[in-house]
């Protein structure tokens, strides 16, 4: 869509030297920018003249800058150890979007846009990463992925802050996993996605739930429980109100389901033989 009340691209050498004021907006792959009227938008600074590396792999994990496409991170090849690594693809493929969008989408954008179905948020919170911003007038700041979305396209960004980096930790890729997603059409929009991680030398367990409800909620346990118990936390730790309500489900599909499918991944991690 043209954006007709934008007048001009900034092209950057460095985000630093940017001075924000209202009207101003970061461009990255722009898939949501481009897709509606942006009214309030006069101004589009450009991060692709930043030249960010998109992927950056090392002992202490995987570094994913804002910037890197969905299809660049789908094509990464990972480590044999990384064990939790096909979640990357998994999540990649859960994104309603065509072959053009993921030459185009970029992980952060999927980040900052905070929908409850946004797959980018799913893996991150469930590989627990931790997320680097770039504040206008202050020093970089990280903060926990579990903690960055607020709810539905809600998150702790201020005004001109720009999510710059999503650190996966070793320790979280190294774990086995259980992917459990649910969507009303083939390819469709998710209305619910569970994925469970287990160290499996510790028999710990945490489940990240996204997608059923408005923000990302995590259940972590010292041991595999039961289901009683695991029902019962789901139950304290999701509020009625919390899950998500629109055309690809009501709050009871969604919390059956979570039900669902927490039950799933308990009994694949808790058994000796799960995917590692």
């Amino acid at each position: 869509m043209d954006l007709n009340t934008v007048k001009e691209v900034k092209r950057p050498e460095s985000a630093d030297v940017v001075i924000w004021r209202n009207g101003y907006a970061w461009l990255a792959g722009g898939t949501w920018l481009f897709s509606e009227p942006q009214l309030a938008i006069d101004t589009l600074i450009d991060l692709e003249t930043l030249h960010w590396p998109a992927l950056h792999a090392s002992e202490d994990g995987l570094d994913i800058a804002a910037t890197c496409r969905i299809i660049e991170l789908d094509r990464f090849v990972a480590p044999l150890q990384w064990t939790a690594a096909p979640l990357l693809c998994e999540c990649c493929r859960s994104l309603l979007a065509s072959f053009k969008i993921w030459n185009t989408a970029t992980v952060g954008g999927n980040i900052c846009m905070s929908l409850p179905a946004g797959a980018m948020i799913s893996l991150t919170v469930a590989l627990e990463g931790i997320y680097t911003l770039w504040p206008r007038e202050a020093a970089p700041r990280q903060i926990l992925a579990a903690d960055f979305v607020s709810g539905n396209h809600a998150n702790v960004l201020q005004p001109g802050e720009l999510l710059r980096n999503i650190h996966l930790p070793t320790a979280a890729l190294t774990r086995r996993f259980a992917f459990r997603r649910s969507s009303l059409t083939h390819l469709g929009r998710s209305a619910v996605l569970l994925i469970g991680t287990q160290n499996p030398r510790e028999g710990d367990l945490l489940i990240t739930v996204t997608a059923a409800t408005t923000r990302p909620v995590q259940l972590r346990f010292e041991r595999v429980p039961s289901a009683d118990e695991l029902r019962h936390h789901i139950d304290a730790a999701i509020p009625d109100a919390l899950y998500w309500d629109d055309v690809h489900g009501t709050p009871a599909y969604r919390r059956h389901l979570t039900y669902y499918y927490a039950e799933q991944i308990r009994s694949e991690l808790g058994q000796k033989g799960a995917r590692a």
